[in-house]
């Protein structure tokens, strides 16, 4: 007597494995799209949280010290009161805060007295302007003057 023994043929099995390698290389593919996508958002991210960093930092010595000027040679802006002093160093792919740094490509800056654009000396307001990688970002940083910056 001939007894059938239930099973899959060879072609029943390569279609299931052939099936079972669409479906993991679509699984693959995907994942890698998912984290190349979570990458970019950090690094978004990262971005903006150092720019936020530097323009918070600006704003702080801004109302905290009395008179700011800027020497061109240098790059240099000093904020100062008759106690302390701070300054920052403008450098190509970075932004040097006493011995903080801030890793920000500045594209272009501005500097004004009294509405008046300047090339150096005392200064009462700073426009920063960031490199495309920040999306053309910028950073207007002011002081209202008092009698002090007005005196030599």
């Amino acid at each position: 007597m001939k007894s059938k023994v239930k099973a899959f043929t060879l072609n029943e099995m390569v279609i299931v494995m052939i099936i079972t390698v669409i479906t993991v290389g679509l699984a693959f593919t995907v994942l890698s799209l998912v984290q190349r996508h979570m990458w970019s958002i950090q690094q978004n991210f990262s971005l903006n949280t150092e720019f936020n960093r530097l323009e918070e930092a600006l704003w702080i010595d801004v109302n905290n010290y009395s008179s700011m000027s800027y020497t061109e040679t240098d790059n240099l802006v000093k904020f100062r009161t008759i106690k302390d002093s701070m300054t920052y160093r403008f450098h190509d792919n970075y932004v040097l805060r006493n011995k903080d740094t801030f890793h920000i490509k500045i594209e272009h800056k501005e500097l004004f007295f009294n509405g008046e654009k300047i090339k150096e000396g005392k200064i009462d307001a700073l426009r920063l302007e960031l490199s495309r990688k920040y999306k053309d970002q910028q950073i207007f940083i002011f002081k209202t003057n008092d009698a002090k910056q007005f005196m030599n």
